[in-house]
């Protein structure tokens, strides 16, 4: 996901809420107030150091040890709201850690993304070859909605280059055995 002005992806990112700690007093808002805020005006207010910030629980020690032990098994569309944009949100979180944080969030996003996409891809290919049959278009809905966003859109594009191979190759094939006639 790109952090575009015009991206819906982003901008949906963005609304998600982090808890914030403030640290001074600001109108309305006493210090050690804690206080969930939009990702949009954390920006500002964590780069003021007015406040710090708590890393959500989407990306938190729970969440993590289950994607150690088998990130196929998280639903990361249940983590986060929006269209599930586990993803996006992180990327957005580990904008404004410091390094040492940042790379420990970049590897949980990556160690999670390359676990589970052969997992998608493969479910794609599957639902692919099974058709339009009723059980198996709620057994690929079903799959899907544990999805991250951006897992959704891999796995519809998986999903229609396996049907386009299968196609070309039943092209193919009739084409061969009218040739050999």
């Amino acid at each position: 996901m790109d952090n575009d002005y015009f991206s819906i992806d982003a901008i949906l990112a963005e609304n998600q809420k982090i808890q914030c700690t403030f640290k001074v007093d600001v109108p309305e808002i006493k210090a050690l107030a804690k206080l969930p805020i939009p990702m949009w005006l954390a920006y500002i207010i964590l780069l003021s150091e007015w406040a710090d910030l708590t890393i959500p629980a989407p990306f938190g020690p729970r969440v993590r040890n289950a994607l150690k032990a088998d990130p196929r098994s998280v639903r990361l569309s249940a983590l986060v709201g929006a269209g599930g944009l586990w993803y996006g949100f992180g990327k957005m979180i580990m904008d404004i850690l410091d390094d040492e944080q940042a790379n420990i969030m970049s590897d949980v996003l990556t160690k999670a993304f390359r676990g589970r996409l052969t997992e998608v891809i493969d479910q794609a290919q599957h639902f692919a070859t099974l058709g339009v049959a009723g059980s198996a278009v709620d057994a690929a809905q079903s799959f899907r909605e544990g999805l991250d966003g951006t897992e959704r859109e891999l796995f519809a594009l998986a999903q229609e280059s396996s049907k386009r191979t299968k196609r070309w190759y039943e092209n193919h094939d009739r084409t061969r055995q009218r040739t050999r006639r």
